[in-house]
């Protein structure tokens, strides 16, 4: 496998799901040069913790810490620093002294987190949209727009963009920044796993019906069928994983 890929962009280079996210940079994923005005080391981690969140790297990939320095545009101590933590965290594993690779999901791994996600994100997801603004289920229409159009290109990276925006305005709500900080915790872990619900997902439309749902009930004013649309979904994606998970152990 090479150090560093590029990510296919076809004619155009930005497709509609991607209007607000930086240029793609040598790793091929969206990574922009960081200001430096803060501690770079941070900085570094947050980015690349963003982009293992959001699904930017798949299982598999690989990432050296040159290819991440030159990216952010750092040197290599900060590149290495989030490296470093991440790596510590389990969202990454050292495959070298300069490389890491984002690693599969095991199935006593994807138990344990779909477990903590039902409790969690149900949790976050009803109470998020008690507080929710009267507007919030036309900004989950807008981001739904997007996760369709990257569906219908087969653009999957953009879909799980917006995808993590979609399930995150709602969660934001609940005004449980803890409870929000363990969530993310988990999606750092299994982000990358998403790029294995498709393209099942893109023909089935699980996710857009949940999807669907959940902005009815958000009109309807019915947040226990919020909390019970977001559930769906993770019970949905969960079995799509473990099929994924048997598929390489055969």
């Amino acid at each position: 496998m090479e150090d560093v890929t590029e990510t296919q962009t076809g004619e155009g280079a930005v497709s509609a799901a991607l209007e607000d996210r930086p240029a793609a940079g040598t790793l091929g994923v969206d990574l922009a040069p960081l200001k430096k005005h803060a501690r770079l080391g941070d900085l570094a981690y947050d980015a690349m913790k963003e982009r293992l969140v959001r699904g930017a790297f798949e299982p598999g990939r690989k990432l050296t810490v040159r290819a991440v320095a030159d990216a952010l545009g750092v040197s290599s101590t900060p590149a290495r620093d989030a490296l470093n933590r991440l790596a510590a965290e389990g969202a990454l594993i050292y495959s070298g002294p300069k490389t890491v690779i984002v690693p599969y999901l095991t199935m006593p791994a994807l138990e344990e987190i779909t477990t903590m996600r039902l409790a969690l994100e149900g949790v976050a997801a009803e109470r998020g949209a008690a507080n929710a603004p009267a507007d919030l289920a036309d900004s989950l229409e807008a981001l739904q727009g997007k996760i369709n159009r990257g569906l219908e290109r087969q653009r999957y990276a953009d879909v799980l963009w917006a995808n993590m925006e979609f399930h995150f305005a709602v969660y934001k709500c609940c005004g449980m920044p803890y409870l929000l900080s363990t969530i993310e915790t988990l999606w750092l872990r299994i982000g990358p796993s998403f790029h294995d619900l498709y393209p099942e997902f893109a023909i089935q439309k699980y996710g857009v019906h949940n999807h669907e749902v959940v902005m009815e009930s958000l009109r309807e004013g019915d947040n226990r069928a919020v909390r019970a649309a977001f559930e769906n979904d993770i019970r949905d994606g969960y079995r799509r994983l473990r099929q994924a998970i048997r598929a390489r152990a055969d």
